[in-house]
């Protein structure tokens, strides 16, 4: 879908995301793990997992950084429901 040149472009931003000046190699990838569980990107996931076990992630940190996802992705929908209420003003206290 891309061009040649924007592939090269995307493939050099994506190659720079990985060299890090401050991030050392383990949260790089709980970073990327996260990023990729939130996006909802397969491909990513299961990269960033495989990722996780080279650098010598634990289970409870990946049980820990899913569990962070799922409760990003709770508040947002809970915000999204509120805004709806306000934005529509249903009065909830009038359902039984």
């Amino acid at each position: 879908m891309l061009s040649k040149h924007h592939k090269e472009l995307y493939g050099a931003f994506y190659e720079s995301t990985h060299t890090n000046e401050f991030l050392d190699q383990k949260t790089e990838v709980l970073v990327g793990l996260a990023a990729a569980m939130g996006m909802n990107c397969q491909p990513c996931t299961k990269y960033y997992l495989n990722q996780a076990k080279k650098a010598g992630v634990k289970k409870g940190e990946v049980s820990e950084v899913l569990a962070k996802v799922m409760a990003v992705a709770a508040g947002q929908k809970r915000l999204q429901a509120q805004q709806v209420v306000d934005q529509y003003k249903i009065d909830l206290d009038s359902f039984e």
